[in-house]
């Protein structure tokens, strides 16, 4: 991603698979030379169109890689809707602005906004008789989603519902 830079932008909106990459505003919260403390309002503006998982649609992820975890920073366009796959390893998925749903093999369809955050873990899942495997997600609104993904790298949890209560 890019050093901090003083530009007060604000974010950049994409439109249906737009070939213009978006954008993410950021703060940067830094310590100079001399040990002072700063803010800087950034952008992070790496962004390629590519899928998560083989199975997926492609969206516009950035990822920032660190030791025993990766975030990756993703815009869902309007009107997206990926095609079912699993999530590629466990990872938590926080909306950072727009609307965004999961639709499970279960039928169950959970819509979810800023503040409201999932853990994916569905990996080992089997195909049912449609054809279905993992689960299913996409935008909801007239605004991209934009999502901050964690993923670990670490072995997936089976049967164990609500595992960080």
């Amino acid at each position: 991603m890019n050093a901090p830079s003083q530009t007060q932008s604000s974010a950049s909106q994409t439109t249906d698979q737009s070939p213009t990459p978006p954008t993410i505003d950021y703060w940067h919260v830094w310590t100079d030379g001399d040990g002072v403390s700063h803010q800087s309002r950034c952008q992070m503006t790496d962004f390629k169109l590519k899928s998560i998982a083989p199975q997926a649609d492609p969206q516009w992820m950035g990822q920032m890689q660190q030791e025993g975890g990766t975030a990756t920073f993703m815009v869902l366009p309007v009107g997206w809707v990926g095609t079912w796959h699993e999530n590629p390893k466990p990872q938590w998925i926080v909306p950072l602005s727009g609307r965004w749903f999961v639709e499970t093999m279960d039928g169950q369809r959970v819509e979810m906004g800023p503040g409201e955050i999932s853990f994916g873990e569905d990996q080992n899942t089997q195909a049912d008789a449609q054809g279905r495997q993992g689960h299913l997600s996409g935008t909801v609104g007239d605004e991209p989603a934009r999502l901050m993904v964690i993923q670990f790298d670490q072995t997936p949890t089976i049967a164990q519902s609500c595992r960080f209560s």
